[in-house]
């Protein structure tokens, strides 16, 4: 299912989108997936920011191709999994951005709220719940990534949720051939539980 989203009013500014996202985000009630067998949990962010040029822009990383990631060289988003020091899913948000590409959430930015959790079921991954959260960044804040990651960049909003930039797609991984959804952007392919979770985040802001 595409993701769709409305085209913003040429009037709106990127200040007043941010209000009316985080008014979206307060009242939103995500739903948490069940804790039954087996799992792990893990956290991940949408990271918002206010371009120079008015637009709203979203942060993305492309995994390094690691043998112990089931997510490797795969565009993503910041986050990863829960730690026994972690107070939170929260903590674990904040921890694993900081650590991927340097971002303190809690000094340069703003957690707006937490989207409903996802709980794939698949013989390709492992048995993980995962919590995406939304926060707005500070336009002027640096980004350093680390080792895991093997590219960073941020994309429109607005291109992204365009659903006219969503289709059917033949994703190759571990030797399996399936056909998913997926965004494309500038030679990116956004598919899986990142598609999903951007897909969830349209429907909660609309």
């Amino acid at each position: 299912m595409p993701v769709i989203t409305k085209a913003p009013t040429p009037s709106m500014s990127s200040h007043e989108r941010l209000d009316r996202i985080a008014a979206a985000m307060r009242e939103h009630r995500p739903q948490q997936a069940e804790r039954d067998g087996v799992f792990w949990e893990a956290a991940v962010v949408i990271v918002l920011r206010a371009a120079l040029h008015g637009e709203l822009e979203v942060l993305f990383i492309k995994r390094a191709t690691r043998e112990d990631d089931p997510w490797s060289g795969q565009i993503a988003l910041p986050g990863g999994r829960f730690d026994p020091d972690d107070a939170s899913l929260e903590s674990t948000a904040v921890r694993e951005t900081f650590e991927e590409v340097a971002i303190d959430l809690r000094r340069d930015g703003e957690l707006l709220g937490a989207l409903s959790e996802l709980r794939p079921r698949t013989p390709v991954l492992p048995p993980v719940i995962v919590r995406p959260y939304v926060a707005l960044l500070k336009s002027d804040v640096m980004l350093n990534p680390s080792d895991e990651i093997a590219e960073l960049f941020w994309a429109p909003l607005d291109a992204i949720l365009d659903a006219r930039h969503t289709r059917d797609t033949e994703i190759h991984i571990r030797g399996m051939v399936m056909n998913r959804d997926a965004i494309h952007y500038r030679g990116h392919v956004i598919w899986g539980m990142t598609e999903q979770i951007l897909r969830d985040f349209a429907e909660t802001i609309k």
